[in-house]
């Protein structure tokens, strides 16, 4: 599966290794990733398509806000993370 905005991450490499993140804008080979916490959406984090593992979860709501040029704030990206570790849980 192709990485999107609106594509659920996760890092492979580097200090934030094991942690979920949202593609929230794509730049040739680099992704700009938040998680709502430690990666806010107004400073979000680029990092290489490579150090990247794609899981088969796209958050819809995010990916609808942010192609309609809408601001998403930290509390939805959380929130939809939240919502992919339990649905990771009970599979």
């Amino acid at each position: 599966m192709d990485v999107c905005v609106g594509s659920v991450v996760i890092s492979k490499a580097g200090r934030d290794k094991g942690r979920s993140f949202i593609v929230v804008a794509m730049e040739g080979e680099f992704a700009y990733l938040c998680d709502g916490d430690l990666r806010k959406s107004d400073s979000p984090k680029k990092k290489k398509l490579k150090h990247l593992a794609v899981t088969n979860t796209v958050c819809d709501y995010v990916s609808d806000k942010i192609k309609e040029g809408k601001k998403v704030t930290n509390t939805e990206i959380r929130r939809a993370l939240a919502e992919f570790c339990e649905k990771g849980k009970t599979n």
